[in-house]
């Protein structure tokens, strides 16, 4: 039951929302306890076998939490040290086993030519998520910086469904402190609205914009994958047909998840800040899948010693906790290139900074307008070239379509725009550019989709910005929380409020968004996990063959 599927939008989610508003005459834990059951029935409704998986889960790593707790209170570290390694090695071993068993053996088979049998199954939705989640509710118990709750609080933190299937990666001390106030807030009315705007404007973005220029980006990368050489402007169109589908997918859900726990009183950490502005790697980091960015730094670069070891180091850090995020988002050689390719840009990205710092010559242009422009064209061309990775089923494909977007399988325009190049086609011959004979319309289709979600993506006020009063999300970033208080510009025009004008542009909205449902589509970053499942089974037959 995805976000963008009429069982949830018509059935599921109103019916969710008036059991939770029925139940608030009974209290805080009457409605605490309603959402678990309504999160638990989501779950199953993927696939009910797991369903026990996740309360097991939930139950674990509870009564771990409360060990570690009740020895910290005692003063025995090493116990406590003891009990979170135990706790951390199950969650890394659950998700090791459901997610990289095939990957493990799928490569080494290749390595020493055993036969290992690997049989593909279901992977429980959403285990990247609530793994990570139960390490830092461990990790943050042992450092003091929270205390376990009851159950039904922790429960509610593990399973609350709107960020189950996908995010955000939430902090038990986030979520916790909302629940003793959650009747409270939901009654007044504000929250709601919020959310539902919040949610609708997601949808638009998942439904209208990322699944309208998804065929562009898809057939590209089917032909690249198929063998089929693409050439220049195919390949570019591609590429950036992805790189725009995957933008308004992952922001569409990351509003969605946010808006929806809204409508129950409760506020999620910002996940996406208009990452295609960012002027650099680190920028960008600091705005795209944020909650996965401030785990990694906190919970793996941190402990590996981050740069507190001298920028040797750093680097290493960089490197390995760059590798194991992309390592995170699918088990594939594809995804560990991806990763690594972002350490890389990190690295320089870094360096340069430290010259700059060397350099007044250069940190004035790197402040100027010219140097931020720089900056924002090298970064996105940075980012763009890593999608191809990220989006290519193997590494051949990668290349494949690499090798197009450099111009070595040619450059052809399609036959239909030749009217409009008569005037420059002698020249446009001399360049090595031919003329193929498709007749154009798919050409113009695709890029006029890129421009127009390009000037979306790199122009248009993000939905922090647009609901900024109402405070839409928790700890804003400090980016976010200055443009927040400037109240000038076209931004504070534009920013939302609870009048007619809105009301009638997010009703025309939320029409639209339904309308354009014409099949259930999957959220790129949430059906990873389902994707890349596999179980080993040790067998004598022959090599499977992937």
């Amino acid at each position: 039951m995805l976000f963008n599927s009429f069982q949830f939008l018509f059935l599921f989610f109103p019916v969710s929302i008036a059991v939770f508003r029925g139940l608030g005459s009974l209290g805080a834990r009457a409605q605490q306890l309603g959402l678990v059951g309504i999160s638990l029935f989501f779950y199953a409704s993927w696939e009910a076998r797991f369903l026990l998986l996740l309360i097991g889960s939930i139950l674990i790593n509870y009564l771990i939490g409360l060990v570690i707790w009740r020895c910290i209170q005692q003063e025995r570290e090493g116990v406590a040290s003891l009990f979170l390694a135990v706790g951390v090695t199950a969650n890394l071993l659950v998700i090791g086993f459901y997610k990289y068993a095939g990957f493990f053996f799928n490569n080494l088979n290749d390595l020493t030519g055993t036969n290992i049998l690997i049989s593909s199954f279901i992977l429980p939705l959403g285990i990247s998520f609530f793994t990570f989640e139960q390490i830092s509710f461990l990790v943050d118990i042992h450092h003091k910086e929270i205390r376990p709750a009851d159950l039904i609080r922790y429960a509610f933190f593990v399973s609350f469904f709107p960020r189950v299937v996908a995010g955000p990666i939430l902090r038990f001390a986030e979520i916790s402190p909302q629940l003793a106030n959650v009747t409270r807030t939901v009654l007044a009315g504000e929250d709601l609205m919020v959310g539902v705007t919040i949610f609708v404007i997601g949808l638009v973005k998942k439904t209208v914009l990322a699944d309208g220029i998804a065929p562009y980006g898809t057939s590209v990368f089917y032909s690249a994958s198929n063998g089929m050489p693409v050439d220049f402007f195919t390949a570019w169109s591609g590429v950036l047909a992805y790189t725009f589908q995957l933008y308004f997918d992952f922001s569409g859900y990351s509003d969605m998840a946010i808006g929806a726990a809204r409508c129950f009183g409760i506020r999620f950490p910002m996940n996406f800040y208009s990452p295609y502005q960012a002027t650099s790697i680190i920028d960008f980091w600091r705005r795209w899948h944020i909650t996965l960015s401030r785990f990694l730094r906190d919970y793996l670069y941190i402990s590996l010693g981050g740069n507190r070891r001298g920028a040797s180091r750093r680097h290493v850090n960089l490197i390995v906790t760059m590798l194991l995020g992309g390592l995170w988002h699918g088990a594939n050689w594809t995804f560990v290139f991806w990763g690594g390719l972002h350490g890389v840009y990190l690295i320089i990205n870094h360096a340069w900074l430290a010259v700059s710092g060397r350099s007044a010559t250069i940190a004035k242009l790197r402040r100027s307008k010219a140097g931020a422009g720089l900056g924002w064209v090298l970064t996105f061309l940075a980012v763009v070239v890593a999608w191809v990775f990220f989006r290519s089923s193997s590494l051949g494909v990668a290349f494949t379509i690499l090798k197009g977007m450099i111009g070595q399988n040619g450059v052809t325009v399609p036959a239909g725009l030749g009217f409009a190049l008569e005037p420059v086609r002698g020249f446009i011959a001399m360049l090595g550019i031919s003329f193929s004979d498709e007749s154009g319309s798919a050409f113009v289709r695709s890029y006029s989709w890129i421009a127009v979600l390009f000037a979306i993506a790199s122009l248009a006020p993000n939905t922090q910005q647009l609901m900024r009063r109402y405070n839409p999300v928790l700890d804003l970033p400090e980016l976010a929380r200055l443009e927040r208080d400037n109240e000038r510009g076209p931004i504070g025009c534009l920013t939302w409020a609870p009048a007619r004008a809105w009301a009638i542009t997010v009703g025309t909205l939320a029409f639209l968004g339904t309308v354009s449902i014409t099949r259930i589509s999957e959220f790129f970053i949430g059906s990873f996990d389902r994707r890349q499942c596999v179980r080993s089974v040790i067998s004598c037959g022959s090599r499977p063959q992937f």
